[in-house]
């Protein structure tokens, strides 16, 4: 029945994907702004603003793997390494990752480069070794890919969150996937007529809750149907990882109302 359900999902709705939000760059007129000015435009304006921008081309995750390889590939282990190991941390790069990365670097651009690389690395990825090494076996326990740090709608999530695209061609859909204890606001899918939005459970644990009404644990395989014009809020148990699959309902007049995040009071009875 439930592989029934999921068949007439992806035949039936149209996800809208979510936009990765406009890198912002300041680090040039900051530092060389009255001295060099125009380079600071290009650094800030074209480098970051246009090129590291195209994410719709080429992801952040991966931007930061080819940028960091040519950096340590010149030997160069200098601030700008350590800012763009930095930024690969955000983008998804996890330190499993990051080891395994420089060591494959170190047979193409030299032994003393991956040394040098690998001591500023040690210091990034210092913390939180237990949650990188939980994200990666996460992504081993299921088939979708966990993707980006979901910054565009990151003000509306309380913890991290990560948006996977799945398809672009027929029915476009993406995974969302939450860390431990991440939730995204209260909301809301107005509609005039039709709308609403559904949930596919894919891996871990999480919650969906209606206000006024008992929060559903959502399992692999849970579908949840959320009617229009209903507050709402969904994500993560506090002891596990979760993703889904989130479809929006086509309707009329349709549009999303983000509301005040789920309290750490309010969360935490879930689990009592």
């Amino acid at each position: 029945m439930k592989r029934i359900i999921l068949i007439s999902v992806f035949s039936l709705i149209t996800f809208h994907i979510m936009a990765q939000k406009k890198i912002i760059q300041t680090a040039g007129r900051d530092q060389l702004g009255e001295f060099a000015p125009k380079f600071a435009e290009l650094n800030d304006d074209v480098l970051f603003g246009e090129v590291w921008s195209r994410n719709d081309k080429l992801g952040l995750r991966d931007r930061s793997l080819v940028t960091i390889t040519s950096l340590i590939s010149q030997g160069m282990t200098d601030s700008s390494l350590t800012y763009h190991l930095q930024s690969a941390k955000n983008n998804g790069i996890t330190r499993t990752e990051i080891a395994e990365i420089i060591t494959h670097i170190a047979f193409y651009a030299g032994w003393s480069k991956a040394w040098a690389a690998f001591r500023l690395a040690k210091d990034i990825w210092v913390e939180n070794t237990t949650g990188e090494d939980a994200k990666a076996a996460f992504q081993r326990e299921m088939i979708f890919p966990i993707g980006e740090p979901n910054t565009a709608y990151a003000k509306y999530f309380t913890g991290n969150s990560y948006l996977a695209r799945i398809s672009t061609e027929q029915m476009p859909f993406s995974n969302v996937t939450f860390e431990p204890r991440c939730r995204n606001n209260w909301h809301i899918h107005h509609a005039t007529k039709g709308g609403g939005q559904m949930l596919v459970g894919v891996a871990g644990r999480g919650w969906y809750q209606e206000e006024g009404k008992p929060a559903e644990e959502i399992l692999p395989g849970t579908v949840i149907h959320i009617p229009a014009n209903v507050k709402h809020w969904h994500g993560a148990a506090t002891d596990s990882w979760f993703a889904h699959l989130a479809f929006e309902i086509p309707g009329e007049n349709a549009s999303n109302e983000w509301l005040e995040p789920v309290t750490d009071e309010e969360y935490d009875r879930l689990e009592k």
